[in-house]
């Protein structure tokens, strides 16, 4: 990387509408319901794997 041509940006304001933000806000909400159930699931098919595991271990 050519680093003899950096030079540095500082963002002072972002002027954006309230409604759009909290559309915005609202539909990051409601992409992260599916999102939280496709994690959860996977979680217990993981935490079902692993302690079927210890117990094959164990027992």
């Amino acid at each position: 990387m050519d680093t003899d041509n950096v030079s540095n940006v500082n963002i002072v304001d972002i002027k954006m509408p309230f409604m759009s933000i909290v559309v915005f806000m609202v539909k990051a909400a409601i992409a992260a319901i599916p999102a939280l159930i496709i994690l959860t699931v996977l979680g217990m098919i993981l935490t079902g794997v692993i302690g079927g595991m210890i117990s094959g271990m164990i027992g």
